[in-house]
């Protein structure tokens, strides 16, 4: 199905919106610092969880959602653990306050209130912004590819050649389009900032969720008209020590690419997603977009009521439409088109079966979501990368006094130059796919260690900081060499092992942190671990403080956290499969845990404003 002048006037009104909502949100967002980064503090709870969601709402990641679905049914709910997924309900829980009651714009920034400003704090900073800046500049490449290639899908090259002046080699055209859609989520994101980015992610979520509802329910009278073909055990997120799943008879190809995937001893998988998933997840969320959010939030409250709204937020809405194309793809496998040079390419599943059977008009809102989503994430990297360009290293390096007036034109300035950059790697970007799970894999295996110690351990210092960092990203950027073939996430037990190395043997190779540092570390933040000699200190000088007692709570609402969130993910499943028993199991869960968080999580909240 081609895209109708329809869809297109669908798509143009959306990348108009989002110009307008930049440039009406302007002058507001040029007041301050404050105001571009951070929206002034003032932005609500509920529209930072709706659009924390809406930017998780990605491209990329809907179509590898999509196509694990398809190929591992009800047992792909549990393959997001890679990222991890629930690292959203350890922040709900309490790490969100943590972090908020810092009070600081980025997350390099937060480093002088953990570790002070001596030597290894200054070596803290400088590597967070290194790091941060080479994830910024990995998900933008990464964004402006993908997007291009998924562009390029709907919208052929030889259609829209006759109307450009010069020529595009075929490998570049996906760039092309890359460029042009990059414009858009460029303008808004530079000209009104955080708060442009949070109004136009609250129309990209509104359109994203009109169309999951509509590709929802497509497939469910495709299911109730047509026979559903699927291996023993594919409906059923329980599994043993194998993945035991069969697609012989049925799409034999997809025993191929459960080998590719290397998910078949899938008992050992989950143990493996779930002790780095803790881990990953106890460290806090990495200097991205996300952070940037928590940090916008009003108070450490509303930052824990943003953290937990997300997943009510994303994930029912998500999976209705994740769940639509997979059982489309499956009931008519035959007329999807994923052939890709030369061979099956299971990831086509979701741009060809909109391309099949999206009607005429819907085709063009759910481009304009999927569009959306893209710009969502990208404008949202983007301000965070602009956070730490000008706040870490102009203003604290170059020019600590600089106006207002000159902080927004070096916002401006950092944030060209951080997409200039990034499109130019894009253009060397031979496999997308690839940089992403180096990203997720490798970049966030070495941010575990290091980040891990700063909140628990009061001896962890700055030097004990760096040199854990170093010692991670060094495997990160090498890994993938020395065991080429081997699935990253099995690599991680070494990589922790070496950043945990560097982390003991740089603390106590420096002296500890200040002490007046730490004490106001510890009265500020009030996090629990392993802080007693700075507890009893702040004790001695301030009898009526009151320790953090609340690990075991914590710990129990977490668990309580990941099992709702599971079933919050899998109900929109089992409605799109018309599995009555199973839809109504799942929801009683998500309503059970919903009442036991509302005693144990909500109701302990603090009362700050």
């Amino acid at each position: 199905m081609q895209l109708t002048i329809y869809d297109i006037l669908i798509i143009c009104l959306y990348l108009a919106s989002t110009v307008i909502i930049g440039l009406v949100l302007r002058r507001r967002a040029q007041k301050s610092k404050q105001n571009y980064l951070l929206g002034g503090n003032r932005l609500p709870w509920y529209l930072l969880g709706l659009s924390n969601a809406s930017g998780m709402f990605d491209i990329s990641g809907t179509m590898w959602l999509v196509t694990i679905l398809f190929v591992y049914g009800l047992k792909s709910v549990w393959l997001p653990w890679l990222w991890p997924v629930f690292n959203q309900i350890f922040l709900m829980v309490f790490l969100s306050m943590w972090l908020r009651r810092s009070n600081v714009t980025t997350g390099a920034e937060w480093i002088g209130t953990r570790f002070g400003f001596g030597g290894g704090a200054r070596l803290s900073h400088k590597v967070v912004v290194i790091f941060a800046l080479i994830m910024g500049l990995g998900y933008l490449a990464y964004g402006f590819i993908g997007l291009g290639k998924f562009v390029e899908i709907f919208l052929p090259w030889e259609i829209v050649s006759p109307y450009i002046p010069f020529e595009v080699a075929p490998e570049y055209v996906a760039h092309v389009y890359g460029i042009v859609f990059t414009i858009f989520a460029v303008l808004y994101a530079l000209l009104g900032g955080m708060m442009s980015i949070v109004w136009a992610d609250l129309i990209q979520y509104i359109i994203m969720a009109l169309s999951s509802i509509v590709i929802g329910i497509i497939a469910m009278n495709a299911m109730a008209a047509n026979e559903f073909l699927v291996p023993a055990g594919w409906k059923s997120p329980f599994f043993g020590w194998n993945l035991d799943l069969d697609w012989s008879g049925i799409v034999a190809e997809v025993n191929r690419k459960i080998t590719e995937d290397g998910f078949s001893l899938f008992s050992v998988l989950f143990m493996m997603m779930v002790f780095k998933g803790i881990l990953v997840s106890m460290a806090g969320p990495a200097p991205t977009y996300d952070m940037q959010k928590i940090l916008s939030s009003k108070s450490p409250r509303e930052a824990a009521l943003m953290s937990g709204s997300v997943s009510i937020i994303l994930m029912p809405i998500r999976y209705f439409m994740i769940a639509g194309f997979a059982v489309l793809g499956i009931i008519y496998y035959d007329k999807l088109d994923l052939i890709v040079a030369g061979s099956i390419d299971f990831e086509q599943i979701l741009p060809s079966a909109i391309n099949e059977f999206v009607p005429v008009g819907f085709m063009g809102l759910l481009l304009a979501g999927l569009l959306a989503a893209f710009m969502s994430t990208f404008a949202g990297t983007l301000n965070a990368t602009q956070a730490y360009i000008v706040n870490d290293i102009y203003l604290k390096y170059i020019n600590p006094t600089a106006s207002n007036i000159k902080i927004k034109s070096i916002n401006y300035i950092a944030g060209l130059t951080m997409v200039i950059i990034s499109i130019i790697f894009g253009f060397y970007a031979k496999d997308v796919n690839d940089v992403l799970q180096w990203i997720v894999s490798g970049l966030y295996g070495s941010y575990v260690a290091a980040n891990v110690l700063k909140w628990y351990w009061w001896r962890f210092n700055g030097h004990g900081f760096f040199w854990g960092m170093v010692g991670g990203l060094i495997p990160a950027l090498s890994f993938r060499y020395i065991f080429s073939g081997v699935l990253d996430l099995y690599t991680f037990p070494l990589m922790l092992l070496i950043a945990v190395t560097g982390c003991i043997l740089g603390t106590y190779l420096a002296p500890p942190v200040d002490e007046d540092v730490l004490k106001k570390f510890y009265k500020n933040v009030r996090p629990w671990g392993f802080w007693k000699p700075i507890h009893d200190k702040v004790i001695a000088e301030d009898p009526d403080f009151k320790k953090n007692k609340n690990f075991k709570r914590d710990m129990f609402n977490v668990v309580i956290g990941i099992i709702w969130q599971t079933a919050l993910v899998i109900f929109p499943i089992y409605i799109v499969l018309l599995e009555g028993v199973p839809t109504i199991i799942s929801i009683a869960v998500a309503v059970v845990c919903t009442i036991i968080l509302k005693k144990t999580w909500w109701d302990k909240l603090p009362k700050d404003k």
